[in-house]
């Protein structure tokens, strides 16, 4: 029995399930480990020794690599002094005016521990401005675990649903339609920085809808909440639709923030500065002084090698690699999102039974993907691990 097997037996009987949320191996490919032993630059060690170079990131967070020297540094400087005590450090202050200094729409920040935390928190900021109820939110669109914003599991009534109104992402007309029904009641839109719904091809902003989202939050008075907690970093070094000359009133921040050390963000303009202060949100660990140290040192880093330029390049090269070899292999790939965060399925494979058999055979050769959650670049990728990756994706494609 390996030593994964045997941590999975003992986990059974103490975690329920297994194992909770989204690092759950059981919705992964067979031969998928359940843990891991260490981690460095693009690279995982399974507790069995395995090596892989990883595509997932972390499911995000490993933006500028698996123990990132200057990252790691900052963060134990700070615990050697102080990382939680009966108020923040001074980072608290430093992280905010870098935060609002970076950001376009920015003119203050609140700091908690998840994107849960954070898209919650701009929901309540919307409410407090604006003394109204509904906030619309995309179908199927994934804004944390939390009730208001998980509709695919058990343990939440259908009425936490009632304030949160769903539209279609991208489509102008469905978006006013649901504005139209809560008319004089609507709080908020919320929106992402593209369509990234798990298990379905990725769709990137239309302009256009960005642009009207924009204007139905202006004619109506409501606020326009952008989460970016997943795409963060990863298009823009500023919010991700100033891409499109868009600005929000409010964004909520995570996985980028600080490479791996718990700290998310909500960042709103002045318009929303009183509301803020107004609501009571807090959290025991919000205010600690190491992730808020490591967040500086990633941001730093971000801003020094251009992230999104460099991540885009390394997708890009990534995705016309898996291309060529589907194409030489016989094989029709749907790849979707931004090259930073690419989705790879098999057209027409329902179940993802091909893609299952795929990713199994690429993690054979040490490369770990995902069949049908969008993955992640880091600035710790470099050519020659995408070219080992396709070399190991080369002789995948070979075994289908």
């Amino acid at each position: 029995m390996s030593i994964d097997d045997e941590l999975r037996r003992r986990g059974e009987r103490v975690i329920p399930g297994g194992m909770f949320g989204h690092m759950n191996a059981g919705t992964l490919p067979p031969g998928y480990p359940q843990y891991f032993e260490r981690a460095e630059g693009c690279r995982l060690w399974d507790v069995d020794g395995n090596e892989f170079i990883d595509f997932m990131c972390a499911y995000g967070p490993m933006i500028a690599g698996y123990r990132n020297p200057q990252v790691s540094a900052a963060a134990d400087r700070q615990r050697q002094i102080m990382d939680i005590g009966d108020g923040p450090t001074r980072l608290i202050v430093d992280l905010a005016e870098q935060l609002t200094t970076q950001i376009s729409h920015a003119d203050w920040a609140i700091f908690a521990k998840n994107g849960n935390d954070a898209t919650t928190v701009c929901n309540m900021v919307a409410r407090a401005h604006t003394g109204r109820r509904k906030i619309l939110v995309a179908r199927g669109a994934y804004h944390g675990a939390q009730p208001w914003a998980s509709r695919r599991t058990k343990g939440t009534p259908e009425e936490d649903y009632v304030h949160f109104p769903r539209y279609e992402f991208n489509d102008i007309e469905s978006i006013r339609q649901a504005a139209a029904e809560v008319e004089g009641d609507l709080a908020g839109v919320v929106v992402s920085g593209f369509k990234h719904d798990a298990g379905f091809p990725q769709a990137l902003t239309d302009p256009e809808f960005a642009r009207a989202v924009r204007k139905l939050c202006d004619d109506t008075g409501a606020a326009l909440i952008l989460d970016d907690v997943r795409a963060g970093m990863r298009l823009s070094l500023d919010s991700s639709w100033s891409l499109f000359g868009v600005q929000p009133d409010l964004s909520a921040w995570g996985k980028c923030i600080a490479n791996g050390e718990p700290i998310a963000a909500v960042l709103g303009s002045e318009t929303y500065r009183e509301a803020a202060a107004e609501v009571f949100v807090t959290g025991s660990f919000w205010y600690q002084a190491a992730p808020m140290a490591a967040a500086l040192a990633t941001l730093a880093i971000l801003r020094q090698e251009d992230a999104p330029r460099r991540l885009d390049h390394l997708g890009q090269m990534f995705r016309d690699g898996l291309y060529e070899q589907a194409q030489r292999h016989g094989h029709s790939l749907l790849q979707t999102g931004p090259p930073a965060m690419p989705t790879v399925m098999f057209e027409d494979d329902k179940g993802f039974e091909v893609g299952f058999r795929f990713c199994s055979a690429a993690l054979r050769e040490g490369v770990y993907l995902h069949p049908w959650h969008n993955m992640f670049l880091s600035l710790a990728h470099r050519e020659s691990d995408i070219g080992r990756a396709l070399e190991g994706t080369d002789r995948a494609f070979g075994t289908l």
